[in-house]
């Protein structure tokens, strides 16, 4: 890679807007501790989404992902802060890795891509359509029952 990666803000803030109100669709109620996904696809996939910090203008969630019969530092996660101010959702970390960097040289010490910040929050982006589309299913399901 010639040269240093440089960020496009524009484009990050844009994923990061979308994973916000896209967010605020699975959290519709900030009061409740902890919220709990649960579907069966054949996989024994369960969902888990539990607030860890509230206050005026941001809130702190962790994302896990169980997976039935598979080691727990191998189940996905993530640390998201949304912004309730400018309406944006950010990831802070993955992995129990965090994501501080806008851009990263490369190789580094970590092995971060240079866009690490970007392929993040776009993964954030695909997990919460994922979310969204079981959750969708699911209450079909439980309404023609």
């Amino acid at each position: 890679m010639n040269g240093k990666y440089v960020p496009d803000l524009s484009r990050l803030q844009a994923t990061c807007d979308v994973n916000y109100a896209r967010l605020l669709k699975l959290l519709p109620d900030f009061d409740n501790d902890s919220l709990i996904y649960q579907f069966d696809n054949g996989h024994g996939l369960a969902y888990e989404v539990k607030i860890t910090e509230c206050s005026r203008y941001t809130t702190t969630i962790e994302l896990l992902q169980k997976n039935q019969g598979m080691p727990e530092y191998l189940q996905p996660t993530m640390q998201v802060r949304l912004y309730h101010d400018v309406r944006m959702a950010e990831v802070l970390q993955t992995q129990h890795v965090k994501v501080a960097q806008g851009s990263y040289d490369y190789p580094n010490r970590d092995m971060h891509q240079p866009n690490e910040k970007e392929l993040v929050n776009l993964f954030l982006t695909e997990w919460i359509h994922f979310c969204q589309q079981h959750l969708q299913s699911r209450q079909q399901n439980q309404r023609t029952n």
